[in-house]
């Protein structure tokens, strides 16, 4: 594996590694940050790492949401709907990594950062500096990394609507009151807090792991292909007057940037809707 330019990978004891995201300036996924992360599960399998704990080096931005701005990757897209997207494998992948997953949360985790979260095993979050929201619906676009498949399990059908729906942020303790995160910790207390139970798993025998994994995940888990549907939907909807819209406006606001946008994306989104037969479209 070359040197990642997207983390940092930590390697605590054989057993517990740690993956901090690093991706100024608001940690953006994109496809170079998706294939170290592959590699990264690779060489973890490789090595019967029994816990990856996942982190982050901005306190204010855990993982802001997608790159939008790559064009060239909508055109690929659209030209090959056969094809998985990559970032709908890595999630998959994640989900059955024949290890245990853990997220600490500190900052801003929106679209494909709350999707990041939701397909890790365990979710904890910093009472006070703790963002997670699904704002895609403002940017009259599906959520594509799966959570209209993954949160009902969490936090039931009703919620589930008013986060995609809504496209408001959940704060650490609302997130816990819901179920989104296994709990929310005060902020000094959140790495002691997650450091212990990674080094506690990270003692016991990998093959009970495995074998936890593996039912835990016969009884909750999703068909795959629900996973791709989405993903497809929403570079769909990316392709769209409605969404080309908002986005421009965003981007010239400030997206991507560390900015205000990118801080209260939720009431940002609102201020750029489209409206068909309006002089701009």
């Amino acid at each position: 594996m070359s040197s990642p330019t997207r983390l940092t990978l930590t390697e605590h004891s054989p057993t517990y590694w740690r993956v901090t995201f690093d991706n100024p300036p608001v940690n953006l996924v994109d496809g170079t940050m998706t294939r170290e992360l592959d590699e990264v599960f690779t060489r973890a399998e490789e090595a019967a790492v029994k816990v990856i704990l996942f982190d982050s080096a901005d306190p204010e931005f855990y993982i802001a949401h997608y790159d939008l701005s790559a064009k060239d990757e909508l055109e690929h897209v659209l030209a090959h709907p056969e094809e998985v997207h990559p970032y709908t494998a890595l999630l998959t992948r994640l989900t059955k990594l024949p290890l245990a997953t853990i997220s600490s949360i500190r900052g801003i985790a929106r679209g494909a950062g709350s999707e990041f979260l939701l397909a890790t095993d365990m979710r904890f979050a910093s009472r006070e500096k703790a963002v997670i929201g699904q704002f895609e619906i403002g940017m009259s676009a599906i959520a594509g990394g799966g959570p209209a498949t993954r949160l009902p399990g969490l936090v039931g059908r009703g919620r589930t609507f008013e986060m995609l729906f809504g496209g408001l942020d959940l704060d650490g303790v609302r997130a816990e009151q819901y179920g989104y995160v296994n709990r929310s910790l005060p902020d000094a207390e959140l790495d002691g807090f997650v450091d212990e139970l990674a080094s506690r798993i990270a003692s016991f025998d990998l093959q009970t792991i495995k074998d936890i994994k593996h039912f835990v995940n016969i009884a909750t888990l999703r068909p795959d292909a629900e996973f791709k549907d989405q993903m497809d939907a929403f570079w769909a909807s990316v392709s769209r007057p409605a969404q080309q819209h908002v986005a421009r406006h965003l981007f010239e606001a400030g997206l991507q940037q560390r900015s205000e946008v990118e801080r209260d994306l939720p009431h940002w989104v609102t201020r750029f809707q489209y409206r068909p037969g309006s002089d701009e479209g």
